[in-house]
């Protein structure tokens, strides 16, 4: 028999329709989001392992936390773009430039190739940066798809970007082609792309065929070690599914630190069932709790729970963030308790994200992949920030644990010819069938 903690509103799975929803205590102590739509029955999706007192104060600790208001029944998540009940502007927009890939991944939230190929014109590209201009840019540019890179004019659209006022963009991407082409990474970055968030899920192949659909590990490494030598940012990108790659969390960790500064952070991104999700149900409800246990035991102590606090600018339940500073003694959470950005707004999330996850700079790339000294100043400052490793995670929602008190401070948005800035968990809801909210 379940206690209720709170009560919210979430969507039915199968039908997409807003119901009633409650935030519950089960049996095992764990805590769950509990719904009953009138015609398809009840759903329960776990949200948190780990218990009452650190589920509330982990809402509360985080900055800009704690932050309470009634979910009301206004049509959203079906009307954003974004809404009059939305709570908080964009921090990072997702600008889709193809359908197009060139992997078939059984994990895939666009649905990468399920539809006719089309590529975005760059008229209506230009149309998306003015609208985005005018509606509070400017935001941090996601470069997203299907797979950008299969688009031979993505340095024009970063360009034309540049011009129209906007000053970070980074690259989603499988990096098949920044690994396949050595000379590529730098042409991007001369067209000012600023990081690359390379999806990179594991070291065994086995992991790869499973989420991806082929063996891929040789080429991920090859991007990675390009672009740090272009003297783009890396960040790495691992989606997280239990039973496939939940025990390769410590692995990358330890790849990217020793491969700093050109990996920048680990971003992980725990499995959400929405778009294509080829995987049984057990591989997901991958929690905050679960993550920063397997984090702490997986490293061996060397980054710890208690290092990691939520998001302020968005929901605190949406994530998780943590700052270190690698010194001759090791490695240091930068402030310890409450690591991370330390973000309330949506502007100072994007100017962490720009200061941290960015490349080199402009500071001169010998034939090495080092950065040349410069003034005494400029080499204290890049030594500091070459020594800061981020680590975060963003738990996207889907239709099993969507709720609308977490949807309403959504910063992470997509940019829609039609309705402007729609929050990334509404965008990519799809039901059971897979029929898509917003998705054409």
């Amino acid at each position: 028999m379940s206690r209720i903690l709170s009560e919210t509103k979430s969507i039915c799975p199968v039908c997409l329709r807003v119901v009633d929803a409650r935030r519950a205590v089960g049996d095992d102590g764990n805590i769950y989001l509990e719904k009953t739509c009138p015609e398809h029955g009840d759903f329960s999706a776990l949200i948190w392992e780990g218990g009452e007192k650190e589920y509330l104060r982990w809402g509360e600790s985080a900055p800009g936390g704690g932050k309470k208001r009634d979910a009301r029944d206004d049509g959203c998540p079906r009307n954003c773009g974004l809404c009059a009940e939305h709570e908080t502007g964009g921090c990072c927009v997702l600008l889709e430039l193809t359908n197009r890939c060139n992997l078939r991944c059984p994990v895939c939230f666009a649905g990468a190739g399920d539809r006719e190929p089309r590529d975005m014109p760059m008229e209506e590209i230009a149309r998306q940066y003015d609208m985005l201009m005018a509606r509070g840019g400017p935001f941090n540019i996601q470069l997203s798809g299907g797979e950008p890179t299969v688009r031979d004019d993505l340095p024009d659209i970063i360009r034309l970007g540049r011009e129209k006022g906007f000053s970070f963009f980074q690259l989603n991407t499988n990096g098949i082609r920044l690994g396949e082409e050595p000379e590529y990474a730098a042409a991007l970055r001369d067209a000012g792309l600023d990081c690359v968030f390379l999806q990179f899920d594991g070291f065994d192949e086995s992991v790869f065929t499973a989420l991806r659909g082929r063996q891929l590990l040789d080429v991920k490494v090859r991007a990675a070690d390009n672009c740090a030598r272009a003297g783009l940012g890396v960040v790495l990108v691992p989606v997280i599914a239990r039973g496939i790659n939940d025990g390769c969390i410590g692995d990358l960790l330890l790849f990217a630190m020793e491969r700093m500064p050109g990996i920048r952070g680990v971003h992980f991104q725990p499995l959400s069932r929405f778009g294509r999700c080829g995987l049984g149900a057990d591989a997901g409800d991958i929690t905050i709790p679960f993550m920063l246990r397997e984090i702490e035991r997986q490293t061996g102590g060397k980054m710890k729970a208690e290092d990691f606090t939520g998001g302020g600018a968005e929901n605190p339940y949406c994530s998780f963030h943590a700052a270190y500073m690698r010194g001759r003694s090791g490695l240091r959470a930068l402030r310890h308790g409450g690591g991370g950005c330390g973000c309330v707004k949506p502007a100072q999330a994007r100017e962490f994200v720009s200061r941290q996850w960015s490349g080199n700079c402009g500071a001169p790339v010998s034939a090495d992949g080092s950065v040349e000294d410069t003034c005494s100043l400029d080499e204290f400052l890049r030594k500091a920030r070459d020594n800061t490793f981020s680590v975060s995670g963003m738990l996207f929602q889907d239709a099993w644990n969507l709720d609308l008190d977490r949807l309403r401070r959504c910063y992470i948005c997509e940019a829609d010819s039609e309705r402007g800035m729609v929050p990334f968990c509404a965008y990519n809801l799809t039901d059971t069938k897979g029929r898509a909210l917003y998705r054409k």
